[in-house]
């Protein structure tokens, strides 16, 4: 059970990123030239475990953003709550190549760091809480809104299997 301290600071964490992401959306002139191809504000919403050996977290709230740079690439970070109650957040790139872009399903590849996972031997950061991540990901849009369904592979060091992730996406 966790204590009030616990659950104000993930919650103090979860108000500092939504306000800074809102900042940004409401600064046009300063992502006009960074983020040409398009500004994403996701929400994440839920995960599947496949098979999973034990009980996970599968409702993940958190919000993130994708600064699309160029017209197959993004730059992307945001902060959820994991699937092991835990607070995370990522950073990374998102390649999205044209030759995998139909109407409006487009697969890409995310790359970068997530943090609130044991990574064991290969993780950085206080008890080695920040490692890397590699994951396909399924893009769908429609004009302004869309949804991104995520990839995860298996995390064995925190007993984590295959899951996969679904987030709310809206254009600015």
């Amino acid at each position: 059970m966790r204590s009030w301290l616990s659950r104000f600071r993930n919650f103090h964490a979860f108000l500092l990123t939504a306000a800074a992401l809102t900042a940004s959306v409401w600064t046009p002139a300063a992502h006009a030239e960074w983020c040409g191809d398009g500004l994403w504000i996701d929400a994440m919403i839920a995960s599947h475990h496949v098979h999973p050996e034990k009980d996970f977290e599968e409702f993940n709230p958190g919000i993130g953003v994708e600064c699309w740079v160029a017209p197959q690439w993004a730059v992307t970070g945001g902060y959820f709550r994991n699937s092991l109650s835990k607070p995370s957040f990522y950073g990374g790139g998102v390649w999205g190549p044209d030759f995998l872009h139909w109407n409006y399903i487009r697969l890409a590849v995310m790359a970068g760091l997530i943090s609130g996972y044991d990574y064991g031997s290969y993780g950085i950061g206080h008890n080695h809480t920040i490692g890397p991540v590699a994951a396909p990901l399924i893009m769908l849009d429609y004009k302004r809104v869309g949804a991104n369904i995520i990839l995860i592979p298996p995390i064995p060091s925190s007993d984590l299997p295959f899951t996969i992730g679904f987030m709310l996406r809206v254009k600015f």
